[in-house]
């Protein structure tokens, strides 16, 4: 057996020195995950009393109106800034209506947040497939494919609406051509030019959706959204869709899904020099979650290394249902 007491080894670099210790780890390491950077997603279901469990998401409730003083109670105790909302209303119809009626559940549950904590930043998601009775992000055209140009109104008013009540952020999550310019065109004329857009600029049309549609009861009566939606296998047009959002208004600009699509993130972030957004979306954040409660995974670990592997790839804020979770143990 070789002695290697006695053999001269040539040169090399002692990486170990700078992970010897934790307090030495944190010192030299890179990337930095703080509450402050997490957005907590949030569904609202009109008339529901209570919670409600969705259980294709552990963990996760539908929430009743009467439940949001204790979110933003828990919010703020975990300084964790911001919610995203979604809403189940009482009714759908072909036109998404209740996306963009002044009572419209989101609407009420904008007013109710700001009442209980006025620095609560509330970000209203725009889109009308939670809303329309055949699933699908706007109107039809005979053929059944969404009519791009007579969406744009509805989701313009919806914005309004939204900004009236309280919306602190307008997110459009829709993927119709030109909607980032008639929203900021109708913000501006009714008197909310103030209010900034975090567009859904690179929305990919994932497999990981599943449970948010069972969540959000959105899932399309028929056919599927890839016909505006993103195809997962391009990366240079999510630069493009990125541009062209800029270029029409937003203010900042969102990657989703998060994981499968890192790659993507960080050459967004490279490009751009708006804030970035990523969002872990309910198929990551479910199947993470089904190997912890197997005890396949170790929680603390594993959710940690996933919010990390996200910031590092450059996102400012990450839209996670994770985020309670993980701002507790801070």
């Amino acid at each position: 057996m070789l002695d290697w007491k006695t053999v001269e080894l040539p040169p090399f670099k002692r990486h170990r020195r700078l992970r010897r210790s934790s307090g030495i780890r944190s010192m030299v390491r890179e990337t930095d995950l703080a509450p402050r950077n997490l957005i907590y997603p949030l569904f609202i279901e009109a008339g529901l009393q209570g919670r409600s469990p969705i259980l294709s998401m552990p963990g996760q409730d539908r929430i009743g109106v009467d439940q949001l003083n204790a979110e933003a109670d828990d919010l703020a105790r975990l300084g964790i800034p911001a919610v995203l909302l979604f809403g189940l209303p009482v009714s759908k119809d072909d036109l998404g209506s209740g996306a963009y009626a002044r009572d419209g559940i989101v609407q009420q549950s904008i007013r109710r947040l700001k009442e209980a904590n006025p620095e609560l930043v509330v970000v209203g998601d725009v889109c009308l497939c939670e809303y329309t009775s055949h699933g699908h992000c706007g109107p039809l055209l005979p053929d059944g494919s969404v009519d791009n140009d007579a969406t744009l109104p509805l989701l313009a008013e919806t914005a309004v609406t939204l900004a009236e009540a309280g919306c602190d952020i307008i997110a459009p999550s829709d993927m119709m051509d030109g909607r980032v310019t008639a929203i900021r065109l109708a913000l501006d004329s009714a008197g909310f030019a103030q209010t900034p857009i975090l567009s859904y600029a690179a929305k990919f049309s994932s497999a990981f959706y599943g449970p948010f549609r069972d969540a959000a009861d959105s899932a399309p009566q028929f056919g599927d959204r890839r016909g505006y939606q993103m195809d997962p296998a391009n990366a240079r047009m999510a630069l493009d869709e990125v541009a062209t959002d800029i270029a029409e208004g937003a203010d900042m600009v969102m990657v989703k899904p998060a994981l499968p699509y890192l790659d993507v993130l960080r050459q967004v972030r490279d490009r751009v020099d708006v804030p970035v957004a990523a969002y872990n979306v309910s198929g990551e954040y479910s199947m993470l979650m089904a190997a912890i409660q197997n005890g396949w995974l170790d929680e603390h670990r594993a959710i940690d290394e996933t919010l990390t592997s996200i910031r590092r790839a450059g996102a400012d804020m990450i839209i996670t249902y994770h985020a309670k979770q993980w701002a507790a143990r801070q």
